[in-house]
């Protein structure tokens, strides 16, 4: 999904794993493959290197201990990690959602 506001643009990946974090060499890290796909529509957006192009992968939450709630920049873009969590009634993953989008328009 691509979202669009005054000169910015936001690519959402939506992605569900029974288990949001893999473990490698005994750490729990985001999946590589996931950030790779995301770097790449990042970049791909935004080929003149304006820093104007960010990436949010949201995973559905599960029963994991560990939800990652992250921001980073690679390479002059920002990219996110959220989870949301859809096993509640519609009007609180609506409200997640917008509270999703606050926070990226805040760190806009």
């Amino acid at each position: 999904m691509t979202l669009r506001h005054g000169g910015h643009t936001l690519i959402v990946d939506t992605k569900y794993y029974s288990r949001i974090m893999q473990e490698r060499y005994d750490r729990r890290t985001f999946h590589s493959g996931n950030l790779y796909q995301i770097f790449i529509y990042v970049k791909n957006q935004d080929r003149h290197g304006t820093g104007n192009a960010a990436g949010l992968l949201l995973y559905a939450r599960t029963d994991e201990a560990i939800v990652p709630d992250s921001e980073f920049t690679i390479s002059g873009n920002k990219f996110m990690v959220k989870t949301l969590d859809l096993n509640q009634d519609f009007r609180r993953i609506a409200a997640q959602l917008d509270g999703i989008a606050e926070s990226v328009r805040r760190s806009s």
